[in-house]
């Protein structure tokens, strides 16, 4: 008989495992832990045969079938049955090919797969259906999160679809607008604490196990469950042909922990026979995993996070040990980038015609380092994730284009708040101009 999914620890010895129904997020020895699905080892008919269901079901009405998820549900075990689920149809998020991107780093080609275009607006809304699903199950009815934004926006529409309420913790003044509408409009109670993200991110899980609220950020195993799916939706979407790189940005690192977690699974069930390798990128001022890579020494050691690109502004991240089990896994490699170099490749992403906020940037910035590095060969085959929308974060991109942008949105006197950030003649400066036709059309002529 088939083994029943469970919560077990995902690092050391010995393996602890625990009951799905039992709230909890981490070991009595305080490892965290990770759902236990077992999958069954599968031939090769049986792997063309559910090949084939996967197929079908984006044809399907199924609420179920829709979800770019809840579409996989056979790699979902934990989540039986599946009678009542909490979607906003996430997933199904495009493939784009890049060709202003390829030509920047270097390469023949260049691809994105943009969560940016999930329901709320980022790749959260992968884990935050699966996450919300099982409080449900659960009998939760509040549930909290600390945030910079997207997981705010995502864990609260997700609670208003479950007719739960929610509470957000969010650090004073580090938030973009359009992530802090959202949470305000889905309903969420907003708290703003003084401190960066990781003191929001202690708070949160003091206040929930003190209240009974169900903690929804990447600590909690059901959020890495979903957004594993995005990796076998993007290896469905490339014919099960596996890609030589995905390409990540590194903040809590849950999307980096959930990739290896799903290659695992992949890969143990024979479903697939290669691992792309996984290139989890960082920006210079919050780098904790990229100074471990570099060191070689895995103790987390965390650092005070300083970067515009608020999504991945954590200096302390808490999937720290899952990132590196999904480095080792896939043979991957660990870069930091600037907050320059984030700002140009995001307006390369722009010339694509594609938009993205400022985390996801450090993706196509990543590739150039490591294609100028040796890491990446030019001709390989690289998918870099965009996680969030361009209009997450549309105070940064205004200030890019007006070569008004600095490190610190509010241009506060402090060593690095004043620090302008080079757009290195990348602007796409608007003009005003008089009313007059003449004029206009000679400026545009100028532009052509």
């Amino acid at each position: 008989m088939m083994e029943k999914a469970c919560l077990r620890t995902c690092g050391g010895t010995p393996v602890l495992t625990y009951p799905l129904d039992q709230v909890r997020y981490k070991s009595d020895d305080g490892r965290l832990l990770e759902v236990f699905n077992p999958l069954p080892s599968f031939t090769p008919e049986q792997v063309t045969a559910l090949r084939e269901v996967f197929d079908m079901r984006l044809f399907s009405r199924n609420p179920v079938d829709k979800s770019g998820v809840w579409r996989y549900r056979e790699f979902l075990s934990a989540f039986r049955p599946y009678d009542n689920v909490v979607t906003l149809f996430e997933g199904t998020t495009p493939i784009y090919s890049m060709p202003v991107c390829a030509a920047y780093a270097g390469m023949k080609e260049l691809f994105v797969k943009h969560q940016g275009e999930n329901p709320t607006g980022s790749f959260k809304d992968n884990g935050m259906t699966t996450a919300v699903t099982m409080a449900k199950k659960l009998g939760a009815h509040l549930v909290a999160c600390a945030s910079t934004g997207n997981t705010s926006a995502s864990m609260a529409a997700y609670a208003a679809r479950a007719r739960m309420k929610s509470v957000v913790f969010i650090p004073q003044g580090q938030i973009a607008y359009g992530k802090l509408s959202q949470a305000l409009d889905y309903g969420a109670i907003t708290i703003q604490i003084d401190g960066d993200f990781d003191a929001a991110m202690s708070i949160v899980q003091d206040v929930c196990a003190q209240g009974n609220i169900y903690l929804l950020n990447s600590i909690n195993p059901f959020r890495i469950e979903g957004q594993k799916t995005i990796m076998i939706e993007l290896l469905h979407q490339l014919e099960w042909q596996a890609p030589d790189w995905v390409v990540v940005p590194g903040g809590n690192l849950g999307n980096c922990s959930s990739f290896g977690k799903a290659f695992d699974e992949l890969l143990a069930s024979g479903f697939i026979d290669r691992v792309p390798r996984i290139a989890v990128i960082q920006a210079e001022g919050a780098n904790p995993l990229f100074q471990s890579f570099a060191s070689g020494n895995r103790t987390l050691v965390p650092v005070h996070a300083a970067t515009r690109a608020t999504a991945i502004k954590i200096g302390n991240p808490v999937s720290f040990v899952k990132a590196w089990h999904a480095v080792d896994v896939s043979r991957g490699v660990v870069e930091q980038v600037t907050e320059e170099e984030i700002a140009i490749a995001k307006s390369r992403i722009g010339a694509d015609g594609v938009g993205a906020e400022p985390a996801s940037a450090t993706t196509v910035a990543g590739c150039k380092k490591l294609v100028e590095k040796g890491v990446i060969r030019p001709d390989e085959k690289a998918v870099c994730i965009l996680t969030g929308h361009l209009l997450k974060d549309p105070d940064y991109t205004v200030e890019f284009h007006r070569d008004e942008l600095y490190l610190d949105a509010q241009h506060e006197s402090s060593v690095t708040g004043t620090r302008k950030i080079d757009t290195r003649g990348f602007a796409n400066t608007p003009v005003r101009l008089p009313a007059d036709v003449k004029t206009i059309l000679e400026y545009i002529d100028k532009r052509k």
